[in-house]
């Protein structure tokens, strides 16, 4: 990081021994040494570089001891990140290092204190060691009260959401009057909790304690065991925190705690990259650093170190679009590169393969400089397909096996099992609800206490000696010729038919509705499944590659050192960089989600902020190539591309007044005695910052009206009594509103 501005003697002298310079913000941030301080930190701005050399600089410069410095980190990868520096920059110090940990390793270092000292037994129930048949873990007590409680067994998704909402609950530190702040779409989720939290006091000789209740536990000591307080205030002249954007209440609460008695706490942070709000993250704590802190200082370290100033400024104008921030202006003196290659498929179904035609023209030995990055971990697996198929080898930095093992999985896999046996009454029980034969489980119960007769199928036996309804007949006859059709089908036409004919889709919709399953990612299960069977001729085929393709994925966490594409979640990328990154899936739905938009349509845009930072953690991820791609199509569906896209488009092609080509046009057709399309209007407007809220405006077929609203690219106008949804990219470029 060379750095021509002045530079102090100490950060000269260590930049001629480093080759690390300070700018003029980061030598500010490195020799703050009194006081609260908040420092912004932008993308690629050297953040983890300024906290290492401010420890240099209290130990070296202020005669600091090292052990008097806490630095709490968010994760292991960091704290591990930290020390490496640390040991890079001054070997001299080798031996006497500060205390690098993460939030949950001092709340455990806390809670054991504290535990002990009252003589009170534990056992951590997240840890596999202390896991047994007579010792159960979290996920199976949590499992045991879901099946005792609903009567049903829980679902891995279910399961999923229950430790999510779990989590949100302790880490926002919400009490029992006031659960209903945490939404969650498990049936009887409070009643479960609540239990939850009765068995692992009561359940068992010892105090059973979660990863979550760290943190609680700890909170509470040091809450109401002064002693313990003062022995850790007087522990630390020195906290700092990292990435504390990503931090829960309950977790600033620790670190109010540790720091009240001298104040010295310097918390770096980028409140535009805080995109764990569904794990209880609060980036408001950062917005109120001020209130909480009257003497606190501020300071933003803007200039981006990583990227082309193609990407840099876009990425800066992108999140302005949000209003809960620090108004920030990110910019970068590196050389200009390729501007962001936006690109349209015409179909979900060609997207991995475009991909993996782009990768492959790359050199190989630069494939180790590559990500695509993408939402929804579902998306990983067309991709880690494509890959195999094109011999790339790829990492998986979070691969998450759970696909497939998805209940929508084991639903197709046993659909394709009836075909070729159809005398099995268990197949049958496993599927009987996701039929579109409204059989019972009255029913279901009868089949199986019946019998099989000889060589008949299910349908036969249900027919004869089952209790069913008239039209249920009719329904077995058609399901039972429906399976028998698709014997020897190619894989393909069987998830279609079991998709469209045999009820599926429809069964999923009305789950949906039910459930409260998000229908975008259950459908993108589906045509993950149908882009993996098309090019295989047997069912067979296509069980055994996905059995190839879970086993790839177990295997990708081990090319992390070798030549290998990166593979991630926007959230699983964040502190990484890569030469090319290419951004796929982006479109509406996705990114933002459904849920996203109905939230912002309720009064209530956090989500949608949210989701705006998760898409400028993955730009912002790209030193020099960036590509983002959606498509036009999905399962035969028209969709659109994410408002986001449109916004970088906007950001990189701004409407000009009248570009040279309309111009040519324009005279073009004058002189040929047409017409023009669009005359011009001096009245116009003809640039987008002219369209506000509030602003009353003349359109020349809707009349006067009033702007109510602004979308991305979305304008809404009242006209009358009636709103109008215009496009607002194609109003200023048409001249269409004055």
């Amino acid at each position: 990081m060379s750095n021509h501005q002045h530079m102090t003697p100490y950060f000269e002298y260590k930049r001629q021994f480093t080759g690390v310079g300070l700018n003029e913000v980061q030598q500010q941030a490195a020799m703050h040494d009194k006081g609260p301080l908040l420092l912004l930190a932008s993308p690629g701005s050297g953040k983890t570089t300024t906290l290492i050399m401010r420890i240099g600089y209290l130990i070296e410069e202020k005669g600091v001891q090292p052990s008097r410095i806490k630095a709490i980190t968010f994760s292991r990868a960091s704290a591990q990140d930290m020390k490496e520096r640390y040991a890079r920059f001054f070997p001299e110090l080798a031996g006497r290092s500060p205390d690098f940990s993460t939030i949950h390793s001092f709340a455990f270092e806390v809670l054991r204190e504290h535990l002990h000292r009252h003589g009170t037994r534990y056992r951590m129930i997240d840890s596999p060691s202390e896991q047994s048949a007579d010792k159960p873990g979290k996920s199976a007590i949590l499992r045991d009260i879901f099946r005792e409680v609903n009567r049903e067994y829980p679902t891995d998704d279910q399961m999923e959401e229950l430790m999510r909402y779990i989590s949100l609950i302790k880490n926002k530190l919400l009490s029992d009057s006031r659960l209903s702040e945490a939404k969650c779409d498990v049936p009887k989720a409070e009643i479960i909790f609540k239990e939850y939290e009765s068995f692992k006091r009561n359940g068992s000789s010892e105090l059973l304690v979660d990863y979550d209740d760290m943190l609680t536990i700890a909170n509470e000591a040091l809450a109401t065991d002064v002693e313990l307080l003062t022995r850790y205030q007087n522990r630390y002249d020195y906290v700092m925190t990292d990435e504390s954007q990503d931090t829960s209440f309950v977790q600033h609460e620790i670190v109010t705690k540790l720091v009240a008695s001298h104040g010295n706490l310097v918390v770096v942070a980028d409140d535009d990259q805080s995109i764990y709000g569904w794990r209880a993250a609060e980036p408001r704590y950062l917005l109120e650093f001020q209130t909480k802190y009257p003497n606190a200082s501020v300071l933003k370290m803007e200039q981006n170190y990583r990227s082309t100033p193609n990407i840099v400024d876009a990425a800066n104008r992108f999140i302005k679009r949000n209003k809960t921030r620090y108004e920030k202006n990110m910019f970068t003196v590196n050389a200009a590169d390729e501007p962001i290659l936006i690109t349209e498929l015409p179909d979900y179904r060609v997207q991995a393969k475009y991909v993996v035609e782009k990768i492959a023209d790359i050199d190989p030995s630069q494939w180790g400089d590559v990500a695509v990055l993408y939402r929804n971990n579902v998306s990983s697996i067309m991709l880690m397909n494509a890959l195999e198929l094109a011999d790339i080898p790829y990492y998986m930095k979070d691969g998450d096996n759970r696909f497939f093992s998805h209940w929508i999985v084991e639903d197709v896999l046993n659909f394709m099992r009836m075909t070729f046996n159809d005398k099995r009454p268990d197949l049958l029980e496993r599927i009987h609800m996701k039929l579109n034969c409204y059989i019972t489980k009255k029913q279901m119960a009868e089949l199986l206490a019946l019998g099989m007769d000889g060589d008949e199928t299910v349908f036969e036996a249900m027919i004869r000696g089952v209790t069913l309804q008239d039209y249920q007949i009719k329904q077995l006859e058609a399901a039972a010729a429906t399976f028998a059709g698709m014997r020897g089908a190619s894989p393909l036409n069987a998830i279609r038919t079991i998709r469209d004919k045999l009820g599926y889709d429809k069964t999923l919709d009305k789950m949906c509705e039910r459930m409260g399953f998000r229908k975008e990612y259950l459908s993108g299960i589906l045509s993950t499944l149908e882009e993996i069977a098309e090019p295989h001729h047997t069912m067979e085929a296509f069980a055994a590659r996905l059995k190839e393709l879970e086993q790839g994925m177990k295997q990708s966490k081990y090319n992390k050192a070798g030549n290998a594409i990166t593979l991630s979640t926007f959230h699983s990328a964040k502190g990484l960089e890569f030469e090319h990154v290419y951004m796929i899936d982006l479109i509406d739905g996705i990114i933002p989600s459904a849920d996203d938009r109905m939230k912002e349509k309720q009064g209530r845009p956090d989500e949608m902020e949210e989701a705006a930072r998760l898409f400028y953690v993955g730009i912002t991820r790209a030193k020099r190539r960036l590509e983002l791609l959606y498509y036009r199509k999905k399962d035969g569906d028209a969709v659109s591309p994410s408002p986001f896209v449109s916004d970088v488009h906007r950001i990189q092609h701004p409407p000009t007044e009248v570009t040279a080509r309309d111009a040519a046009l324009q005279s073009a057709r004058n002189s040929k005695g047409v017409e023009a399309s669009v005359p011009t209007n001096p009245k116009a407007i003809r640039e987008l910052s002219g369209l506000t809220e509030g602003r009353e405006v003349s359109h020349r077929v809707f009349g006067t009206g009033t702007i109510v609203r602004l979308d991305g690219d979305s304008v809404e106008i009242k006209f009358g009594e009636r709103v109008k949804r215009l496009s607002a990219n194609i109003c200023v470029e048409k001249g269409l509103l004055e």
